[in-house]
């Protein structure tokens, strides 16, 4: 694996992606951001307001984030500090979009607590949990974002 003192300061492309940080959590991003999509998709959205946005944030993160790694690994950056700049504020917005989501979906999660539909509850657990593993994520990704493009 590189060393951070080697990738800081440019943008990698093609399987550098897997190798870098902090491309290595594109991954793990588009895996706890599908799972959330896929929890919260399988319960009754009730209510629908903050479902809704969960929903959004869920799926518009997943979307955007596979376009964003299809980006690095085609190169279409060429190593410029403006996308490094773009990658920073990307998963800052989308880091502050999956917070807003997780305290929305633990609130409806409190509220189903006492419910008699114990399959929905367990599965909005899930999604919680998820969710607030997908805004670590996306914070880490952005702390390093921030620092890769103070490298350039």
């Amino acid at each position: 694996m590189a060393s951070n003192t080697d990738t800081m300061g440019s943008l990698p492309s093609g399987i550098g992606i897997c190798t870098t940080i902090p491309d290595l959590l594109y991954l793990p991003e588009l895996v706890f951001g599908g799972l959330v999509w896929i929890l919260v998709a399988c319960t009754l959205v009730v209510p629908e307001n903050p479902q809704g946005w969960v929903m959004f944030v869920s799926v518009f993160c997943f979307f955007m984030t596979f376009i964003w790694m299809v980006v690095f690994a085609c190169g279409a950056h060429h190593n410029k500090s403006s996308w490094a700049a773009a990658d920073f504020l990307y998963h800052g917005i989308a880091a502050f979009f999956y917070l807003s989501a997780s305290v929305a979906l633990a609130k409806v999660t409190l509220d189903l607590s006492s419910s008699s539909n114990r399959r929905n509850y367990k599965l909005d657990i899930s999604a919680v949990v998820f969710s607030y593993v997908a805004t670590l994520l996306y914070f880490i990704h952005t702390i390093l974002s921030a620092i890769r493009w103070k490298s350039f």
